[in-house]
C-alpha cells in the first residue's frame, strides 16, 4: 500500500537539502542535492513508518494537503533559520515493498573458520548465520 506525506525540502546554503516531515514529529534526514535529499526522504519515511507498523502503532497522523504546509511557518515555529529557499513535495512509498527490498532482505556472506571449530559448531547443532548475527549486533550494540 502506497503511504503519502509532505515533506519540506530546505535548500541550506552550501547547496544541501534539509527534509521534514511536519506530519511526522518533525521526522528529518538530509541529503547533498536535491535528488539525494528526495531519495533519502524515501528510505526515511519507509524506515519510519516500518518501524511504526512493528510497533503496531495503527494512529498514523493523516497527511496534511500539499496547499496546506507552509515552509516559512514552520520553519519559524521550530526556529529554523539556515536555510535559503524551500520546496513542498509529496513523498510516497509502498512500505511493505521497500521493507522487502531494504530492510528484510538477506546478504550472503563467506565465512572463514578453523576445520576443528566448524567440526565443534556442527555437532552442537549450531546455525552459523544466526550466531554470527547476534555477534554482529551484540559487537556493534545495536
Amino acid at each position: 500500500m502506497l503511504s503519502t506525506y509532505p515533506a519540506i525540502f530546505y535548500e541550506e546554503e552550501n547547496g544541501q537539502y534539509s527534509v521534514i516531515f511536519p506530519d511526522l514529529e518533525g521526522l528529518s534526514t538530509f541529503g547533498n542535492d536535491f535528488v539525494y535529499a528526495y531519495n533519502m526522504a524515501i528510505d526515511c519515511l519507509a524506515g519510519h513508518l516500518y518501524s511504526l507498523k512493528n510497533d503496531e502503532e495503527i494512529n498514523l497522523p493523516k497527511p496534511s494537503s500539499i496547499k496546506d504546509i507552509d515552509p516559512k511557518a514552520y520553519a519559524d515555529s521550530i526556529e529554523y533559520t539556515e536555510y535559503n529557499d524551500s520546496i513542498v513535495n509529496m513523498v510516497s512509498v509502498d512500505v511493505d515493498a521497500y521493507a522487502k527490498e531494504h530492510f528484510e532482505k538477506s546478504v550472503r556472506k563467506s565465512v572463514t573458520i578453523s576445520s576443528w571449530l566448524n567440526k565443534e559448531a556442527e555437532e552442537a547443532g549450531i546455525n552459523f548465520s544466526k550466531t554470527l548475527q547476534e555477534a554482529i549486533i551484540t559487537k556493534s550494540g545495536l
